[in-house]
């Protein structure tokens, strides 16, 4: 319990975690997108919430804002001074606070015991941002003002120790004192904690409004198409216009072709399509034609008497039979063998089938849902799928869009699977950092909604407990954009750029060439790549056709010259 103060560490740690992305245009703090934000707005928000919500909720509402920014802020601490002392650790807080232009904070008391459970802080503010603004829209204030900063000193403090701490503003400013002084505690130190922890639990209003909310999300989860897993997410144009043909198909007969690429979710679609139409009690079955063995695809779709073929011991009801009344799913259909897509045709067409070593014909009453990747048009060009065949299946096709299209679902479909993988491994993980969602909404996603399922797994896994998922942990593989940095004087510099232009120049000393016959070296290979067109070539070089050609004929000259 130390009495006076070391002083506040170097944060030079903290600045080097600041990047500014020119190339993007976003502000980031480690994994968490940040704001440069006019003072002016957010005094402009503040005056606005009080003459709306009243001075009380207003209160209440930028306390809860203050205490998720502190939040956040206290989940770095820990990663950013593992090793350090326990005041160094917890300095990281108050000197983000500063470093993200919010008040200037000295420490003067902290007493902490976590073993009995007390902690004492006592912090002096300067230049509050909260106080400066309140004072210019209403003037003195008799009561303290700072509600938002308040607000992240109990949020930093709670997220720090593990357990709920909250601070008081015992003179503030913007009632005329020469600075603003917080004092802390752990709740359950305070004789009023249980009153103190009422301003941060959700108002009536805005519980209301939360409720609405979440009835509205049950209701359009209601109509949202589902099957034995679920309802199918998104709210893209893409989605829901695939959604709609689904919507139409459901309740009909009408055999439906779902295309698309691997990893679409193409026999999701298909439960959903089942699902909402009146066979949703009866049997759907799925196969996968590019599994089966050829020579077993007959008999395992149509069926086997005993003795059709050796090994046939025991008659075998094919996947026509078992889905009766039901949704038989054709999955991977491009890749069915040319003869059994004759008698796919025949039992499509006369809605019976024959099993393998029989005469007998069987009625089967069956919707059939095909489902694909390969493009058939091209199939039956090629020989490899009978036009007759595509003929009768693409009565109806539904072209299921690839993740890429559907940036706007990809957070949602992230989000779910993460409490999908949560649950299944048994682990509280909070959810995504900024940087995370922003590295997954950039992702071209090659193996679409599969891909994610086995990316957010990987991330649920590595999380630690209680954690956030963070963008390393999706794509190792992930390295930073050229980002700009702040130096101890406040400045930007740019510490990729340094980097590269350090490997330059290792590359050229170890090559042994000078910095002209690197530059000739260059322009030779860029006209070479561009075919000898010299204007592509400039374009490559980011120079003039002009100037490409003035220093070709100087290579020129200069090679004339040495023979």
């Amino acid at each position: 319990m130390p009495t006076l103060l070391p002083p506040l560490p170097s944060d030079a740690d903290l600045r080097r975690l600041v990047h500014f992305s020119t190339v993007d245009g976003r502000i980031w703090l480690a994994d968490q997108r940040m704001l440069l934000l006019h003072a002016a707005s957010l005094q402009a928000l503040r005056r606005e919430l009080m003459s709306s919500l009243g001075p009380e909720h207003t209160r209440r509402l930028l306390m809860r804002a203050g205490y998720t920014a502190g939040t956040r802020d206290a989940m770095l601490a820990r990663k950013v001074r593992p090793d350090a002392s326990l005041f160094d650790a917890f300095a990281v807080g108050p000197q983000l606070h500063m470093l993200e232009g919010a008040v200037r904070v000295t420490p003067q008391v902290l007493e902490v015991d976590e073993a009995q459970g007390h902690f004492r802080g006592v912090f002096r503010w300067d230049h509050s941002w909260e106080a400066e603004m309140h004072q210019r829209s209403c003037g003195p204030s008799d009561e303290p003002v700072c509600w938002m900063l308040l607000g992240y000193a109990s949020g930093y403090t709670s997220g720090f120790f593990g357990r709920p701490a909250l601070f008081k503003e015992v003179q503030c400013s913007a009632s005329g004192h020469d600075c603003c002084l917080i004092e802390g505690r752990f709740a359950h130190e305070w004789p009023d904690g249980e009153q103190l922890a009422r301003d941060y639990d959700p108002d009536s209003m805005l519980v209301r409004i939360d409720e609405l909310r979440s009835q509205v999300e049950a209701l359009r989860t209601q109509l949202q198409p589902a099957d034995d897993q679920g309802p199918l997410i998104g709210h893209s144009p893409a989605f829901r216009q695939t959604v709609e043909l689904l919507r139409k198909a459901a309740p009909t007969e009408v055999t439906v072709l779902l295309t698309g690429e691997t990893g679409v979710g193409k026999e999701r679609f298909a439960r959903a399509l089942h699902a909402m139409g009146p066979r949703a009690d009866k049997p759907f079955v799925a196969v996968n034609c590019a599994a089966l063995p050829a020579e077993l695809i007959e008999s395992e779709l149509f069926g086997a008497e005993k003795g059709a073929y050796t090994g046939a011991n025991a008659t075998r009801i094919g996947r026509f039979e078992r889905a009766h009344g039901g949704t038989l799913l054709l999955d991977e259909l491009g890749e069915l063998p040319l003869p059994a897509q004759a008698k796919l045709l025949r039992v499509l067409q006369q809605g019976e089938v024959e099993r393998l070593g029989s005469t007998q014909a069987r009625k089967v009453d069956v919707r059939v849902v095909a489902a694909t990747n390969v493009d058939l048009e091209k199939a039956v060009e090629e020989g490899r799928f009978r036009r007759d065949l595509l003929y009768r299946l693409n009565v109806y096709p539904i072209r299921i869009p690839p993740l890429r299209e559907r940036a706007e679902d990809i957070e949602l479909l992230a989000m779910h699977l993460l409490q999908k993988y949560a649950a299944r491994h048994g682990k509280r993980v909070e959810g995504f950092t900024d940087l995370a969602l922003a590295a997954m909404r950039a992702h071209p996603w090659p193996g679409n909604v599969r891909e994610l399922e086995n990316l957010v797994e990987r991330g649920v896994i590595l999380a630690s407990s209680g954690g956030m998922v963070d963008a390393p942990m999706l794509f190792p593989q992930l390295t930073s954009a050229d980002m700009l940095t702040v130096n101890a004087s406040g400045g930007l510099e740019s510490n990729a750029a340094c980097a590269q232009q350090a490997d330059f120049y290792d590359m050229l000393q170890r090559s042994g060439l000078t910095l002209d016959a690197m530059e000739d070296a260059l322009i030779r290979e860029a006209v070479q790549r561009a075919g000898g067109n010299l204007s592509a070539a400039a374009r490559a070089l980011g120079i003039t056709r002009p100037q490409l050609s003035y220093r070709l004929s100087r290579i020129q000259d200069d090679a004339r010259r040495a023979t």
